[in-house]
């Protein structure tokens, strides 16, 4: 008998993927995971029935959401992660030599924990001695930390759950606090063709905040839609303004110096959204 693992969204739409085994499922307490081997993306991720991450796709979202910011940023030394307990994002801050230190702050020790022990050659960073794991709530640690970081990386789930409060404008005001002054604020803003109405309300809320404001785009395969977007504030760094000849060469598979420029060329319907708010 074949076993199938299905993500739903709208109640009208699914995305599946065939499961070999299933290689633990609990209820921590603050979520449903579960971790699957998948016949075809190797090792699967999953909180409350959303796909996260998966072995043979994640270098997409994890270069994305790092190496934009990072080479925007003209010498990022502290980077703040909040989510992103499987530490993926982590693995791609650490490629960056400038960088002193990356705190983690992760709501879900179990999450961390499954990731090191299921997902190595994802959550490999996480051992290393730049990294400081913080386990507990990330809005806490950005509203206790004022002028500390300059690169804020929001690697949260889908708005439901324990990740509600990383899509409100009290939180991105918070870390605007947290930010030095020519700080960097990068999060995953979901896909429009699900949420294009949330990506409208949060754009809303970062032009109230930062200065600069820009989207940027990318395609993974696993997620819902596959079209994938990220919102940037920035206070100071334009990422479009970047020189893409200074940007160093880093083992990526996904990132490049001109796809940082063609990232932020948007598709004229999610154009309209952002410009919209």
């Amino acid at each position: 008998m074949e076993l199938w693992f299905t993500e739903h969204h709208n109640d009208c739409i699914g995305y599946s993927l065939k499961v070999k085994r299933t290689l633990n499922s609990e209820e921590t307490k603050y979520q449903k995971l579960d971790v699957i081997e998948s016949e075809f993306y190797g090792r699967v991720l999953v909180l409350d029935g959303i796909l996260q991450t998966t072995e043979k796709d994640e270098f997409v979202y994890h270069e994305m959401i790092v190496h934009v910011p990072l080479f925007t940023h003209k010498n990022p030394k502290n980077v703040l992660i909040v989510g992103g307990g499987d530490g993926g994002a982590v693995k791609e801050i650490l490629k960056h030599d400038t960088v002193e230190r990356i705190v983690l702050a992760e709501i879900d020790e179990r999450v961390v924990e499954n990731s090191k022990k299921y997902l190595p050659s994802i959550s490999y960073g996480l051992n290393d001695k730049k990294v400081e794991l913080m386990i507990g709530d990330g809005i806490k640690y950005v509203n206790e930390h004022k002028n500390e970081f300059d690169v804020v990386i929001v690697d949260s789930t889908d708005p439901i759950g324990p990740a509600v409060g990383l899509f409100t404008e009290d939180f991105y005001r918070s870390v605007y606090d947290c930010l030095r002054d020519d700080g960097i604020i990068v999060a995953q803003t979901e896909s429009p063709f699900i949420y294009g109405n949330l990506i409208n309300k949060l754009s809303k809320m970062f032009k109230k905040i930062y200065p600069i404001v820009k989207p940027y785009i990318c395609t993974i395969p696993t997620y819902p839609g596959h079209l994938w977007t990220f919102t940037m504030g920035s206070k100071k760094y334009d990422p479009e303004a970047v020189d893409v000849n200074n940007i160093p060469e880093i083992e990526t598979k996904y990132y490049t110096p001109e796809l940082h420029k063609s990232s932020f060329v948007l598709p004229k319907f999610l154009k309209d959204i952002f410009e919209e708010a």
